[in-house]
């Protein structure tokens, strides 16, 4: 407590007694003895620029960097191209603040692309409307849960294992904390098993949750599921990656009342698990119950174009008792991100990009098939851009081979599934080259 730096002892003297105290113990009366520190932090002596910098890159280089390494680890997260274009765009001074635009005269530029980011998930999504975006994809289905049980006053959701687990935990912690009761439905080779769903389906159900496609890749048959709710009035939530829905049919056109999901391949990096941008869309009749914020366009009283926040249920601005949620944030910044990637790539370069994830998977799962070293975790069930097999030796000693290759290998399946022993969740991106495909297969195939 006696080595600050930064001012001279007259400096702080002059601080001090302009704070009405005579020292810097009297400064910090008001923490108990017990807890001040009796000694000078253990802290390295100062270094000069050109040191530090010597020294911080030695320990950067600690670390195994996706430059380096080639990664087929996804469940979540994904090595995804990302122009350099989109960068230089978000680093703008203008952009780089995560503070609320609440005074819209001196915000245009940051509402309009709040805007512009609402209307692109709407239609990616086929959904009505979009918020300016959540925390992340486990938070938005877990309000979209709360939401829909709040549209019909019900007190019960049912939602697929098949779900991300994580995602699955975060809307467990939420229902149980609401007074709303989580069940899971089982899947069946990879997929929502339907027939579990109809016969677990009543008029106490208030939604529905499934991934589209799902934590093992499996595209599911939103329609089928669709069909089933509608007769018990209960929503169904589909939990989407958006790069998928360049090419699966969007969720809103196939039944679904809200569609949620994981913003960050959309030109977000991975960055060691955030942050990250949760979208949120929901038909027009759950407006006012959606979470967080909404801008939209207006027209002053001049008649020109004009953003605005228009509707913000949220707790800091109405009655905390009649707030839909209490997420008082958006991942602004990443969402200008997904923004400026959606326009960067347009359509063709989103299908492109999902197109290419798609073919490549099915090349990889062809590969590691013929080395006779896999057999399929779920034959014969359709695919995006990942895909679960079934290894002859243990995940953890095929990932360590791997790793010595440079290359990151898939997700061990029997950590949250010890059902799926030996189970390999790999992904394909857009990013994957044919001779990186080729040797994790040759490097796979391999005997340890």
């Amino acid at each position: 407590m006696h080595r600050y730096s930064g001012s001279t002892a007259a400096e702080r003297e002059e601080m001090l007694r302009s704070l009405g105290f005579g020292s810097m113990e009297d400064l910090f009366a008001d923490i108990p003895e017990e807890a001040r520190l009796k000694r000078p932090l253990d802290l390295p002596a100062p270094l000069a620029e050109q040191d530090l910098v010597r020294q911080v890159s030695a320990l950067a280089a600690q670390n195994a960097s996706l430059d380096e390494y080639t990664c087929f680890l996804g469940a979540g997260a994904y090595d995804r191209f990302i122009p350099g274009l989109i960068k230089h765009l978000v680093s703008r001074q203008e952009f780089l603040t995560a503070y609320t635009p609440y005074q819209p005269e001196i915000s245009q530029g940051t509402l309009q692309s709040i805007f512009e980011y609402q209307s692109m998930i709407c239609e990616l999504t086929g959904m009505d409307v979009a918020n300016a975006s959540m925390y992340d994809g486990a938070t938005a289905l877990a309000e979209a849960a709360l939401c829909a049980c709040a549209a019909n006053r019900r007190a019960k959701v049912l939602l697929s294992a098949a779900i991300h687990p994580e995602y699955r935990k975060t809307v467990a912690a939420y229902c149980r904390f609401n007074d709303i009761a989580a069940e899971e439905i089982p899947f069946v080779n990879g997929g929502l098993d339907l027939a579990f769903l109809k016969d677990k389906l009543d008029d106490g159900i208030g939604a529905v949750l499934l991934a589209q496609p799902n934590f093992f890749g499996v595209v599911e048959d939103v329609a089928a599921a669709a069909a089933l709710t509608k007769g018990t009035k209960a929503l169904l939530i589909v939990c989407a990656d958006p790069l998928a829905l360049a090419l699966l049919e969007a969720p809103g056109r196939q039944g679904a009342d809200i569609v949620v999901g994981e913003g960050q391949a959309l030109g977000n990096n991975i960055a060691f698990g955030g942050p990250y941008v949760g979208f949120f869309a929901a038909k027009e009749k759950y407006l006012r119950r959606m979470p967080g914020r909404i801008a939209g366009l207006t027209r002053d009283v001049e008649g020109k174009r004009g953003f605005v926040l228009t509707i913000q249920t949220r707790e800091q601005h109405i009655r905390r008792q009649k707030a839909t949620s209490n997420i008082c944030s958006n991942e602004a910044l990443c969402a200008l991100t997904a923004a400026v990637y959606m326009t960067v790539m347009g359509k063709e370069g989103l299908c492109e990009a999902a197109r290419l994830s798609l073919a490549k998977a099915h090349y990889a799962y062809d590969k590691l098939l013929k080395t006779g070293r896999f057999a399929p975790l779920f034959p014969g069930a359709p695919f995006f851009s990942e895909f679960a097999l079934q290894a002859e030796e243990p995940v953890p000693e095929l990932n360590r081979r791997l790793l010595a290759q440079k290359i990151i290998g898939g997700l061990d399946l029997s950590k949250d599934y010890p059902q799926l022993e030996n189970g390999w969740l790999l992904a394909l991106t857009e990013k994957r080259s044919k001779e990186e495909i080729d040797i994790l297969a040759e490097k796979a195939g391999e005997r340890a």
